[in-house]
């Protein structure tokens, strides 16, 4: 539990493995472009007040990255951001990607993975062991 940040009333820990696809899971996340998402996502995940990035991967059709989300934001609320404004940057700065991918400007398939990349359960089992035998009392 050495990576804790802290809020007004809550200390956490909360980081999270989340990856998805271009429509219809297109192989075009390579080259310049792939480049150009990795920076649009850096971007992105640095204007978003308490969200750090630790790691990200762009590969030619799906993109992984691990973010610290903190608790006062929804995963879901946070992945809907990156996904919508990344799809308005890209299509600013690719206006011939609108006939490919059709007028809704939509670049990315709705959904998405994600899952908690937490403690293993030996670490916490000894955390709890270690909190046991602080509070407990030897008469």
């Amino acid at each position: 539990m050495n990576n804790k940040e802290s809020l007004a009333h809550t200390s956490w820990d909360c980081t999270y493995h989340i990856a998805w696809i271009p429509k219809y899971r297109r192989r075009v996340l390579y080259g310049e472009v792939r480049l150009e998402v990795r920076d649009v996502i850096r971007k992105l995940v640095e204007s978003k007040d308490g969200v750090g990035l630790l790691e990200g991967s762009v590969r030619k059709d799906h993109i992984h990255v691990c973010p610290r989300i903190p608790p006062k934001y929804a995963v879901s609320k946070v992945v809907g951001y990156l996904k919508g404004k990344s799809t308005l940057m890209l299509f600013d700065h690719h206006p011939e990607w609108r006939r490919v991918t059709g007028r809704e400007r939509t670049f990315w398939a709705r959904g998405y993975y994600v899952s908690t990349v937490g403690l293993n359960e030996a670490t916490i089992r000894r955390y709890v062991a270690n909190q046991e035998d602080a509070e407990r009392i030897d008469g």
